[in-house]
């Protein structure tokens, strides 16, 4: 199908997961625009529906499976393109479900367009086995300029083998993107005009394993760094292991490196976390973490912490919570365990029942919101630097600091849109969940 013909197609998109299946999704409808397509809302009717699936709970999977069903009744004579993590590692599912077009694995997303267009009347299945999932898929296309920030993905897959993880199937092993591409990549979006880039990969801290000894995550973030310091970069999450010296130097040296650090910590009992696999015990962490704030102070440290998993006794979770009290985070992600078939932990003893996985769940939730308030009140009264990324009414705009903040502020009524700049704001109050203040104006 050429571009011509291509016109008056209507396509649409519906994401389910991580911020990499987020950015992909992003990259993906920029393609799809760039070939004559028009990319509407997931609700409206449309001639395609690309499901960008996940699989990292059964519930992802359900939800998968639900938004199959909806563009099919939306649109039943549309054709339903599946991809990411679920299409990777259940085609067969998918491709029973009634009026699924095409299924691609994780590793065919850049031949999406090709893909569809060349389907026939015959579902037909694109997924790579894991074996042959071996370079970094790129997949370059405008992003979209009316979002504030852009993500930069220079990493795929991941070999730590979490036991309680499917991710390592889904996504294959590690692959990192070519160094000349990433950079070229972050200056084509410093041209756009974005004030912050957010890095990403499936294990971002696994960056260069494959390059060689010649280069690492250390050195490409030294690289990007300089190539404008007027724009901001963030990590997306990393292994707190993989926290090196030249890392908190550069937070502590480069103001243009935001000083938000996202580390799994999964669970604050070595019990459970040599159970799960993970490659630290809770007395590192802390001590990672304890390293990291003596050099950068006012860093935000958020996590991800999952409870409910076997074997998981009350009285480990009660050390659990103390744990995550005692380092102080800025911010939790709570994840209820959910057992993955194909993974070790599906079949472990003592599994957790579920009312009592969703009542530590709350309680985990209930000390996310008092650590959240914790840390944020000490930048009450102070002026930090917001990237404006919505505007509420006239009058009213919301973004985040550089320590992940969430910010609302009021500015004077103005021709001239905020969003997408950087702005100093004052703040004075938290509430909410949102730190509240107003645009600070040298008088």
């Amino acid at each position: 199908m050429s571009e011509k013909t291509a016109a008056g197609k209507r396509i649409a998109f519906y994401t389910l997961g991580c911020k990499v299946n987020q950015n992909e999704t992003e990259a993906l409808s920029a393609l799809f625009r760039e070939r004559g397509y028009e990319v509407v809302d997931f609700a409206d009717q449309a001639d395609y529906y690309v499901i960008n699936s996940c699989t990292v709970t059964h519930l992802a999977d359900r939800k998968s499976r639900q938004m199959i069903r909806r563009a099919v009744k939306t649109n039943p004579r549309a054709k339903v393109v599946v991809t990411g993590c679920y299409a990777q590692t259940d085609a067969d599912a998918i491709q029973k479900i009634p009026g699924v077009s095409l299924v691609v694995g994780t590793n065919e997303k850049s031949r999406l367009v090709d893909l569809l267009e060349e389907l026939s009347d015959e579902p037909r299945v694109v997924v790579r086995k894991y074996a042959d999932l071996k370079d970094f898929e790129e997949i370059t296309a405008e992003k979209d300029v009316q979002r504030a920030r852009a993500y930069l993905k220079v990493q795929e897959g991941c070999n730590q083998f979490c036991s309680y993880c499917i991710i390592p199937y889904a996504r294959g092993p590690v692959r990192s993107r070519p160094v000349e591409s990433a950079l070229q990549e972050a200056e084509k979006l410093i041209r756009q005009g974005f004030k912050e880039i957010v890095l990403t990969g499936i294990h971002l801290g696994a960056y260069g394993q494959d390059l060689g000894k010649k280069y690492n995550l250390e050195k490409l973030v030294l690289d990007l760094l300089r190539l404008d310091f007027n724009v901001r970069w963030r990590l997306s999450s990393l292994e707190p292991t993989e926290v090196t010296p030249g890392i908190i130097r550069m937070l502590k040296e480069y103001r243009n490196f935001c000083p938000h650090l996202h580390l799994p910590l999964q669970s604050g009992h070595d019990v459970i976390l040599r159970a799960m696999n993970r490659p630290y015990t809770t007395a590192q962490y802390l001590e990672i973490v304890t390293e990291i704030k003596k050099a950068v102070p006012d860093i935000a440290i958020s996590t991800d912490v999952m409870v409910g998993f076997p074997g998981e006794k009350e009285e480990y979770f009660q050390e659990y919570w103390r744990f995550v009290e005692k380092v102080g985070f800025s911010r939790l992600h709570v994840f209820k365990y959910s057992p993955r078939q194909g993974t070790p932990a599906a079949d472990f003893p003592d599994q957790i029942p579920a009312p009592v996985k969703e009542a530590r769940s709350r309680r985990m939730l209930r000390l996310g919101e008092k650590l959240e308030e914790r840390y944020a009140e000490k930048f009450l009264l102070r002026v930090v630097d917001v990237l404006v990324e919505e505007q509420s009414d006239a009058t009213l705009w919301e973004g985040s600091s550089a320590n992940y903040l969430k910010v609302r502020f009021t500015a004077p009524s103005s021709p001239e849109l905020l969003r997408g700049k950087i702005v100093p704001v004052f703040l004075r109050e938290f509430a909410g969940g949102y730190c509240i203040g107003e645009l600070f104006q040298i008088q």
